[in-house]
Order: C-alpha cells, then sequence, then structure tokens
C-alpha cells in the first residue's frame, strides 16, 4: 500500500503514476499541471525531455537524475535539455506536484540568444535552488497560469528570469549521497507538514538523525537554502496565496503562517516580495485589466 503523500501513512489507494493536466498551450509552448503520486514500492520512471522543460515544484520531493542527481523540493526549479533522458524517483515518500513550463528548443533558443547571448544555452545542472529572485514569480506562477491572463508573456517572462539567474553565476550544489538523500528528504516533508509550527535546529536535525552541525551543512549543500529559508519561504508562499485568495485580515493570515506578530510579517514579505502584504492583496497581481497584466523580464529579473 502506497503511504499518504501528505501524512506518510498507509492510505489503502493505489499509487497514481504521473498524470499532466494541461492547462494552456500555444505556438512552441505549454503549461501542465503534474501530479505524481508514485512513492517508495514503485520503480524509478525513465522519460525523455522533448522540448526544454522548466517546472516549478510545488509540493512534494523526489529525486531527479539527468546528466546529474539532484533532490527536488517546493520552491526548486528542475530543468531539462531537450533531448534529455531522466529518471525520477521517490524512494522516500509518497507524491508530488509540479507546474512544467515546456519550450520548443527554436522557442528557447531564441529566448536564450537575447538574455544569455548564445542560442546554443543548455542548462548546466538539473535543479536551479529556490532563491529571493524568483520568488515573486514562482507566485505569479501559482496563480496566473490558472487564470489565462498574458500566460504566453508570463511563460517568456519566467523563462528569461531563469536564464537571467543561470547567466549571474548560481552556485552548483554538490551531489547528495542516497543517505543524505533521504535524511534531508524526510526534514523537507517533515517542514512541509508542519511548517505553520515551531520548528528548530535541533528538531529537525533529530528528524534528519545527524548533529546540527552536520544537518545544516548537508541541508544547505543539497538544497541550495539553509533549512530557517525554505521555512521561511513556504510559510510565505502559503501566506501570499491567502491573501490573493481569502478576505481573511492579514493579521489573522500572518499568524496562521506561523508568525507572532504582524511587523515581523510585515518587514519579510516585503523583503522578499517587494511590496507589503497589503500593497499585494489590493495591487490585484492576478485580476488586472489588460492594460497593466503584461508580465515583463526586468520585472523577474530585478524581483
Amino acid at each position: 500500500m502506497p503511504r499518504d503523500p501528505k501524512r506518510g501513512e498507509m492510505s489503502g489507494r493505489p499509487a497514481r503514476a504521473p498524470v499532466g493536466r494541461l492547462i494552456a498551450g500555444g505556438h512552441g509552448w505549454q503549461v501542465s499541471d503534474v501530479i505524481c503520486g508514485l512513492g517508495p514500492q514503485d520503480r524509478p520512471f525513465e522519460e525523455r525531455h522533448v522540448e526544454v522543460t522548466i517546472a516549478l515544484v510545488l509540493e512534494g520531493s523526489f529525486q531527479y537524475r539527468s546528466d546529474r542527481a539532484a533532490l527536488l523540493y517546493p520552491g526548486a526549479f528542475l530543468l531539462g535539455n531537450a533531448g534529455t533522458c531522466f529518471v525520477c524517483g521517490h524512494e522516500h515518500g509518497v507524491g508530488d506536484r509540479c507546474l512544467a513550463l515546456r519550450l520548443a528548443p527554436d522557442l528557447f533558443a531564441e529566448i536564450a540568444a537575447s538574455v544569455v547571448g548564445s542560442s546554443c544555452f543548455r542548462f548546466p545542472a538539473p535543479i536551479l535552488p529556490a532563491s529571493r529572485k524568483l520568488a515573486l514569480p514562482l507566485i505569479e506562477s501559482e496563480a496566473r497560469a490558472r487564470r489565462s491572463l498574458a500566460v504566453e508573456e508570463w511563460v517568456i517572462g519566467l523563462a528569461e528570469a531563469v536564464l537571467a539567474m543561470l547567466a549571474g553565476g548560481v552556485r552548483g550544489l554538490a551531489e547528495p549521497s542516497a543517505r543524505d538523500q533521504r535524511r534531508i528528504s524526510d526534514v523537507v516533508r517533515h517542514i512541509e507538514e508542519n511548517c505553520e509550527e515551531k520548528l528548530d535546529l535541533a528538531g529537525l536535525a533529530r528528524v534528519a538523525r545527524m548533529s546540527r552541525y552536520h544537518f545544516l551543512r548537508t541541508f544547505r549543500r543539497t538544497l541550495g537554502i539553509t533549512p530557517y529559508q525554505f521555512v521561511l519561504n513556504l510559510r510565505m508562499r502559503h501566506a501570499a496565496a491567502r491573501l490573493r485568495g481569502s478576505p481573511a485580515p492579514i493579521a489573522t493570515i500572518a499568524f496562521e503562517a506561523g508568525f507572532g506578530d504582524l511587523s515581523t510579517f510585515n518587514a519579510r514579505f516585503r523583503n522578499l516580495f517587494g511590496v507589503s502584504p497589503r500593497a499585494f492583496r489590493c495591487a490585484g497581481w492576478i485580476d488586472q485589466s489588460p492594460s497593466r497584466s503584461r508580465v515583463r523580464a526586468s520585472t523577474f529579473a530585478s524581483s
């Protein structure tokens, strides 16, 4: 029996193979919501990137190997070059969900020529770690792709943002050992299930079965961010989604996201997204008029 992807318990439901639901598409591009229900009892599956792929991990963690291996986690970007074979596995838990952008090679080559100066550009690594500069595009991704407002412009803008990050020199991640992958994956899923609770380094290190120093070093080398940054980004994503979809007071949303006081929440929200929570809610990031819905590359690059 597979484990429930949220609780890690026996669910009694059969595991689901990856299913992609097309959200939007056009000439040379498409966006799909991909949900996978496979787990440790299932064999890793091998596929091939027919087109250039940029996939935003929204939920769950999984092992991804193309030219190199990486542990994917919420907030990170999976990167796939056209024609590259890859394997995904779920050795440490059940299920994940991604928002997958697929670009035809000629369209990607045109974007790459403009951003990095080469139409022959290929992703140098299988993962782009979560980062502050891509926090707002990530939030845009989770909502804009479902509203059909200037989606094609958004797709191109996100591809430009990813390429700009890579061109700026993103530090490569260490290829984790199987043992470290399992331990860090356990912590990632623990944080997902408990991100609104009080978490500390000692408690997370216990989940990983490591000393605090070794855990911190391994987490940072494997995911490209610290545990604190991962928890903060996850809480902020949840809060931003609620600001868009709920009329609840900002203070209520802040407390439910795990922040003890509103001033701290406001300061950290502004630091991550560049605007206050109130301005974020009132500006209508998604429900803009057509004249204001254009997504510019500079918007992403400067976030």
